[in-house]
């Protein structure tokens, strides 16, 4: 069932969507989140964060250097993509975005209210396409596909920009986020992983 006009604009609560632009698993997210959240009358914050900062804090590469591992996440990512029937074309290039221009993009995005259609776009074409997202070339296209103009490019590497990235990293670390997708809560609640997110949401519905 979905939901009406008045818990459209009255949602019983409020959940935001901590997401790292180079995060295999939040491919999955970025598919699903939103059209769960508005399900069950849940408002869905969109938080890009730099995920990288974090793990360089705790020496902490979840899948570099680690074959097996590596393997393991492409493999398990199909088999979650075909149960949720997300499009899916084998692995994608990985590491990506080393300057982390898509994910400034992304901060300039979620400020002026266009974050979402632009991070799908990011990561269809990286998952799809197989290119990484964060090349300047690329993310003119990308931009161009979600109707955005040009010097988009330019104004998302001010300080502004930065400062507000950065904000939102501080933020995550010290909500207690490590990983991405991460799903954090009103009041405080974190529920990491694209398979928490479901929970996440009937936590928030439930009023605890």
């Amino acid at each position: 069932m979905g939901v009406t006009a008045t818990e459209a604009a009255n949602p019983v609560g409020t959940l935001d969507f901590y997401f790292f632009i180079g995060s295999t698993y939040t491919y999955l997210s970025v598919h699903r989140a939103s059209a769960l959240a508005a399900a069950a009358g849940v408002r869905l914050n969109w938080r890009p964060y730099s995920l990288r900062t974090i793990l360089r804090e705790q020496d902490n590469s979840p899948f570099l250097g680690k074959p097996d591992k590596l393997r393991y996440m492409w493999r398990d990512i199909e088999r979650r993509a075909a149960r949720g029937g997300i499009p899916f074309a084998g692995p994608a290039p990985y590491p990506t975005d080393p300057e982390s221009r898509a994910s400034h993009v992304a901060t300039l995005a979620e400020a002026e209210g266009w974050c979402e259609p632009y991070v799908r776009e990011v990561f269809r074409t990286w998952f799809l396409d197989k290119v990484d997202p964060g090349s300047p070339q690329v993310l003119a296209g990308i931009l161009a596909r979600v109707g955005q103009p040009a010097d988009v490019l330019q104004r998302a590497e001010s300080p502004e920009v930065a400062a507000r990235y950065a904000a939102h990293t501080v933020a995550a670390r010290a909500r207690g986020v490590f990983g991405s997708p991460s799903f954090v809560t009103a009041d405080g609640e974190v529920f990491w992983g694209d398979d928490r997110l479901e929970e996440a949401l009937e936590w928030v519905g439930s009023g605890r």
